[in-house]
C-alpha cells in the first residue's frame, strides 16, 4: 500500500516548533553518542535493520526515563516497595512526558486473565447485569469468575436443563464457579504416571520425579504413617486403604519418632506440582506433569467460570456467559440493541469499547478467550483497546510493531488509530518496519547503518520522501516490489486435510502440496493457524517452528540453546589444557556470588522483580581464574559478547578455527540473526527472533514438512529479501516449508497459496482461493488477491 492509496493526514500545527523530545549522547546498548530531536505531538517512525538500536533508544532510553521519573515523584515509603531503575546511558534527556508502551510481550498466562478481564469489557458488563439482570443475583461481583463465591442470600431457582430445575442459596460476594474456581478446566491425574500399582511401597512402587523411597521423606511418612501396609502391592489394597492412600484430609502422624503431616496422594500432587507455573518447573519435572494431568472443561459450569447463580441472571435471554461467550462484534451489536435510560452512559461507554475491537480488527475475539492464547500482535492490539477511548492528551504512545499478524487489509485501520492517537494532542512514537507504517509517519528516524556493532548510529533523520533518497538501507528498500515467479515447482504428493472443524473452520477439506513452498493467507482470524497448526497432524516428519516462548532460565541464550557452546567449551578446554565443564556459567567454572547468572534477582512480593548486575564478576558470569584462560586472545565472558558474525569470523579462521562451531553460526547468519550477542538471554528475544532461533536449529534436518508461523516477523525490508532465499533453499534440499504469512512479497514468492476467509471469525473458516499467486492476482476474487495485485502492480 503506498502513500497514494493511503493520503497522509496533515499533522496538526504546533505553535512551538523547539516543542520536542531532546535526546543528546545516548549510549544504551549499541548507540554510539546518538542526539535525536523528536517532535512532540507529531508520528514518528523508528526504522533500520533488526539490531541497529531502534528498540535501545525508543523503549530503553526514552521511554525507561519516563518510567524512572513518574516513579521518582512517589514518596519514599511507596518507592521502597518498587524496583529501583537505572538511569539510562544519556547525556540529555528532555521533553518528556508520561510514556506509555503497548508491546507485544505475551500477557498473563493465568486462565483467570481473559480479553474481558484485560480491558475495561468484562467490568462494565458485570455492571450492567447487576442493574438489569433478572432475577437479581447481587452487586457486580456477584458476576465476577475471579471472585470467590460465599454460600449464603435467599433462594433462587437454576435450569439443570431438560426442564429440571433446582433451588439454591444464591452469592452475595463472587461469581466464581466453585468446581473449577473460576478456571473453566478442571485436572484429572492419570494414576498409572504416579505409581506402580503392582509394587508395594517397600519396593519402590512411586513413579514420580523424584520420589526415591529410600530417600525422600514425603515416601517414608506414607509407608511409615499406619493407614497403609508398605509391604502390599497397592493393587491389593482395600477399599478404605484405597481412599486414605489418595484423598486421606490432612492428618498429624509420628513416622520415625518425628511429628509430621499425612496427606492424599492426589491433594499432595496438586498442591506439589499444579499450583505452580508450569513453565517454572524444571524439564523433567514439567514433563512429568504433561503427562500425568489432563484438564477437561468444568462439568460443573460447563467452561463458562461461573457459579449457577450468574448463569441464571439474564437480560433479554442473555446471560453473562452468553454475552462473553459471543464474538465482541456480535455482541457489540447485541449492545448497540439494548435501550435502556437508566443505564445509558454505561451502555455508551460498553458500546464505545466494544466497537474499538471491531475497528482494530479483533471483532472475532471473544471476551471469554484467555490472554495466554493470543499471538503477540493480538496481545499489543488488546492492549490498544485500553487508550483508545482514555481522556489523557500529551502523553507519549511507543509502540513496537503494531502491525504483527495484520493482513494488509487491516493495516490501514491501524494506521487510521496511530493517527486518531496524534491528533488528540499525544506524541506517538512507532518501531516498524512495514513500508505502509513508514508511509504515514511526519517524521522518521532511521538507524545503523547494520546490526549490533555496526549499529547505533542515526543514518537520517527527516521526512518520507526525504528518507526515500537518502542512500541509507531502509531508503533504498523503502520500495522494493518482489515479482511474481515466472515458473513454480511441480509438488510431489500432498498432505490431505479433510473435515477440519477447529475453532471456526467449516469443515474444510484442502489437499497441501509438498515438494514446494505453500503460503496460507487469510485476515487475522480467518482460520489460518486453526488449519496449519491445529488440523496438521503431528506425525513423523512434521516439524513446527512459531513464535513461541522458548522454554528455559534467564541463564539460556542462543549458545547454549542451539548447542554452539559445546564446541566452543571443549576448544577453550582444549587450548587451556583443563575440563571443558570449567567454561560453563551452568557448571564448575560459575561465578559464587550470582551462581552464572550475571545478574542477583531480587524478589519483592507482589511487585515485579529485579536484576542487579553482579558485584563479584561484574556480569561475567564466571570466576576470575576463568577468564585467565583464553583462546585467540579473547577469554569466555568476551567470546559470549560477540555478534554471532563477529563469532562467525573468529572461529573460521586462526587459532580459534573450530568448524563445530562456524556451522551452527552461519545457520544463524542466514536466519538474520547475525546481530545477536551469544550471550543474550532468551527472555529478551521478540517472537520473530525466536522463531528464526528455532528455524536456524532445524536447518540441518533434510526433508519433512517444515511449518512456519510469520517468519517475516521483525524482518527489516533488506532482510526479506534474504528470507526468500533461505526458503527456497530449505525446498530445493527436499523440505515442504509451509508458511502462515501476511507479508506480500512472501505470497509473491509461493509456488501454491490457500487463502481463507472471506472475512474473520464466524465468517471465515473457509477456503476462498487455492492456486498459484499468478491466479491469485488474475482473480482478484479476494482481499488477498485485491492488496497482492496492487502490490505486485505497484
Amino acid at each position: 500500500m503506498t502513500s497514494s492509496t493511503h493520503p497522509r493526514r496533515p499533522a496538526p500545527h504546533i505553535a512551538d516548533r523547539h516543542d520536542v523530545i531532546r535526546v543528546h549522547g545516548a549510549r544504551e546498548n549499541n548507540l554510539r553518542d546518538v542526539a535525536v530531536e523528536i517532535p512532540k505531538r507529531r508520528l514518528t517512525v523508528f526504522t533500520g535493520v533488526s539490531g541497529s538500536g531502534k528498540s535501545s533508544l525508543v523503549f530503553d532510553t526514552i521511554a525507561a526515563e519516563s518510567q524512572r521519573m513518574i516513579n521518582e515523584t512517589y514518596s519514599a515509603f511507596v518507592q521502597g516497595f518498587m524496583p529501583t531503575l537505572p538511569r539510562p546511558e544519556a547525556d540529555v534527556l528532555d521533553g518528556l512526558t508520561t510514556a506509555i508502551v503497548v508491546d507485544q510481550r505475551r500477557m498473563g498466562t493465568d486462565p483467570r486473565s481473559t480479553v474481558g478481564t484485560a480491558t475495561d469489557a468484562n467490568a462494565m458488563l458485570r455492571i450492567l447485569f447487576s442493574r438489569l439482570g433478572t432475577p437479581h443475583i447481587g452487586p457486580p461481583g456477584a458476576y465476577a469468575f475471579n471472585v470467590p463465591s460465599v454460600r449464603a442470600g435467599g433462594a433462587i431457582t437454576v435450569e439443570r436443563g431438560a426442564g429440571k430445575t433446582v433451588n439454591a442459596t444464591y452469592s452475595r460476594t463472587g461469581g466464581m464457579c466453585p468446581r473449577c474456581e473460576g478456571r473453566g478446566t478442571v485436572s484429572d491425574i492419570d494414576l498409572t504416571q504416579l505409581y506402580d500399582d503392582s509394587k508395594s511401597l517397600a519396593d519402590g512402587a512411586f513413579t514420580i520425579p523424584g520420589w526415591k523411597s529410600d530417600s525422600f521423606w514425603t515416601v517414608r511418612v506414607y509407608a511409615g504413617s499406619g493407614f497403609l501396609d508398605p509391604n502390599k502391592p497397592i493393587r491389593d489394597y482395600t477399599e478404605e486403604e484405597m481412599h486414605d492412600f489418595l484423598h486421606r484430609e490432612p492428618t498429624k502422624v509420628k513416622v520415625e519418632g518425628v511429628n509430621l503431616t499425612y496427606e492424599g496422594l492426589l491433594p499432595k500432587i496438586r498442591k506439589s506440582f499444579l499450583s505452580k507455573d508450569k513453565e517454572a518447573l524444571q524439564p523433567h519435572i514439567r514433563a512429568f506433569v504433561e503427562r500425568a494431568v489432563t484438564f477437561t472443561t468444568c462439568p460443573e459450569c460447563d467452561g463458562t467460570r461461573l457459579a449457577g447463580p450468574a448463569r441464571s441472571s439474564k437480560i433479554e435471554g442473555i446471560s453473562i456467559a452468553d454475552a462473553c461467550a459471543m464474538e465482541i462484534r456480535d455482541l457489540a451489536d447485541w449492545v448497540r440493541g439494548l435501550d435502556r435510560p437508566t443505564v445509558a452512559p454505561l451502555l455508551t461507554a460498553l458500546r464505545h469499547t466494544l466497537d474499538s475491537f471491531v475497528e482494530i480488527g479483533l471483532g472475532y475475539l471473544a471476551l471469554d478467550r484467555p490472554t495466554g492464547t493470543l499471538s503477540g500482535g493480538e496481545a499489543q492490539r488488546v492492549k490498544l483497546v485500553r487508550h483508545l477511548g482514555s481522556s489523557l492528551t500529551d502523553v507519549t504512545y511507543v509502540f513496537d510493531e503494531p502491525t504483527t499478524g495484520l493482513h494488509p487489509h487491516d493495516i490501514r485501520r491501524m494506521n487510521d488509530l496511530l493517527l486518531r492517537l496524534r491528533d488528540k494532542g499525544n506524541t506517538v512514537l512507532v518501531v516498524e518496519h512495514k513500508p505502509e507504517v513508514i508511509e504515514i509517519a511526519d517524521h522518521v528516524v532511521d538507524l545503523g547503518p547494520g546490526a549490533g556493532t555496526a549499529g547505533g548510529t542515526v543514518c537520517f533523520e527527516g521526512t518520507v520522501e526525504g528518507l526515500r533518497t537518502s542512500g541509507t538501507v531502509t531508503g533504498r528498500h523503502l520500495d522494493d516490489r518482489a515479482a511474481l515467479k515466472e515458473t513454480v515447482r511441480t509438488p510431489a504428493g500432498a498432505l490431505k486435510i479433510r473435515g477440519a472443524s477447529r475453532h471456526n473452520l467449516r469443515d474444510v477439506d484442502v489437499d497441501i502440496p509438498l515438494g514446494v513452498l505453500v503460503v496460507v493467507t487469510g485476515v487475522a482470524g480467518s482460520g489460518k493457524s486453526s488449519l496449519v497448526h491445529g488440523s496438521i497432524p503431528a506425525e513423523e516428519g512434521v516439524v513446527r517452528v512459531d513464535q513461541t516462548p522458548i522454554r528455559g532460565s534467564r541463564r539460556s541464550n542462543p549458545a547454549t540453546y542451539t548447542g554452539l557452546l559445546d564446541p566452543v567449551r571443549k576448544a577453550f578446554a582444549k587450548a587451556a589444557g583443563v575440563k571443558p565443564a570449567l567454561f560453563s556459567a551452568n557448571s564448575e567454572g560459575a561465578c559464587p556470588g550470582c551462581g552464572g547468572a550475571g545478574v542477583v534477582h531480587v524478589e519483592l512480593g507482589m511487585m515485579a522483580g529485579t536484576d542487579t548486575t553482579c558485584e563479584e564478576c561484574e556480569g561475567r558470569r564466571f570466576q576470575e581464574r576463568v577468564l585467565e584462560y583464553r583462546l585467540g586472545g579473547k577469554d569466555i565472558s568476551q567470546v559470549l559478547a560477540m555478534p554471532v558474525t563477529e563469532a562467525r569470523d573468529f572461529f573460521g579462521s586462526g587459532e580459534a578455527r573450530t568448524p563445530a562451531a562456524s556451522k551452527i553460526l552461519d545457520r544463524l547468519t542466514d536466519v538474520g540473526l547475525g546481530y545477536l550477542t551469544l550471550g543474550q538471554p532468551l527472555t529478551t528475544l521478540s517472537g520473530g527472533e525466536r522463531q528464526r532461533l528455532k528455524l536456524a536449529t532445524r536447518m540441518a534436518d533434510k526433508g519433512g514438512v517444515l511449518i512456519l508461523d510469520e517468519p517475516t516477523a521483525g524482518l527489516h525490508l533488506a532482510d526479506v529479501r534474504h528470507l526468500l532465499g533461505l526458503l527456497d533453499r530449505l525446498v530445493d534440499s527436499g523440505t515442504s516449508v509451509i508458511v502462515v504469512e501476511h507479508h506480500q512479497a512472501v505470497m509473491a514468492h509461493a509456488d501454491w497459496i490457500i487463502d481463507l476467509g472471506p472475512g474473520a471469525g464466524h465468517d471465515g473458516g473457509r477456503i476462498v482461493f487455492e492456486g498459484t499467486p499468478a491466479d491469485l492476482v488474475a482473480a482478484r476474487s479476494t482481499r488477498t488477491g485485491e492488496h497482492l495485485a496492487a502490490y505486485v502492480g505497484g
